[in-house]
């Protein structure tokens, strides 16, 4: 699937504001662009539409000047490199982004809103899914319910934030019992449609591992448009804390 032209450059837009670039950053001839930010929280290198930013410290620049795409694409590249300045692990991540509506089967579950069903779904799964995706904290969530059960049992949910009023930032959890049956599809898509609805544009990421959440992410219709690589720095954000360097999708 390719992304419209149109769609591309409010990207671009988007990612420029997030890193701290002038709007038309990510979207200017230049192969590379750095900003130095010797208070930055994470060190950050993002790969989107062949075009490559990093941002962080004077010495992490300094270091990158010598360095390709490929490896500071790598998260050990950019551990080897801030270990001497306290950097701990974030992570390595594709990016994925969607313009076009996605398709429903005929039938599928009932969606509800209800922020007590999006914790009640955390309870089911495992602590380190549940932090990973921090669903119940999303601005907004939509969570599959089993109507046969009472209380409805909830069985996947998807959510998003929105980040500089463009991007809607998703992020799906599914309770261990109903994994592999479409259940985090399903969920995306109506995450999906509600916030293409607000005007937003869907984003997605997955980490490099995590081959489950890459399937998920071009079944539900996203393509692949770059990466993203952070490390924590010393006195920075914990890997926890919501920035743009922060979780990825549970499948």
């Amino acid at each position: 699937m390719n992304l419209e032209p149109g769609t591309i450059s409010i990207i671009q837009l988007a990612w420029s504001r997030l890193l701290g670039f002038d709007d038309d950053a990510m979207a200017d001839g230049r192969d590379r662009i750095y900003r130095e930010d010797n208070s930055a929280p994470l060190l950050m290198f993002v790969a989107l539409f062949g075009k490559e930013a990093l941002v962080g410290p004077t010495w992490a620049l300094d270091a990158a000047k010598n360095l390709s795409g490929v490896e500071l694409s790598r998260h050990s590249t950019l551990l080897s490199m801030s270990r001497p300045h306290g950097g701990r692990g974030l992570g390595e991540a594709y990016l994925y982004f969607c313009d076009a509506l996605p398709s429903f089967p005929d039938s599928g579950p009932p969606v509800s809103s209800d922020p007590e069903h999006a914790l009640a779904l955390e309870r089911l799964c495992p602590p380190d899914d549940v932090a990973e995706v921090g669903l119940s904290a999303m601005e907004n969530t939509c969570v599959l319910v089993d109507e046969t059960s009472e209380p409805l049992l909830p069985l996947a949910g998807a959510g998003y934030d929105t980040w500089e009023g463009i991007l809607a930032h998703l992020g799906v959890l599914t309770a261990p019992a109903e994994r592999r049956r479409g259940r985090a599809s399903y969920a995306v898509s109506v995450a999906v449609e509600e916030s293409m609805a607000a005007g937003l544009i869907p984003q997605w990421r997955a980490r490099t591992d995590n081959v489950a959440s890459q399937r998920t992410a071009l079944r539900a219709g996203f393509a692949h448009a770059g990466s993203q690589t952070s490390v924590v720095l010393e006195g920075g954000a914990a890997p926890g804390e919501t920035v743009p360097g922060g979780t990825e999708q549970q499948d």
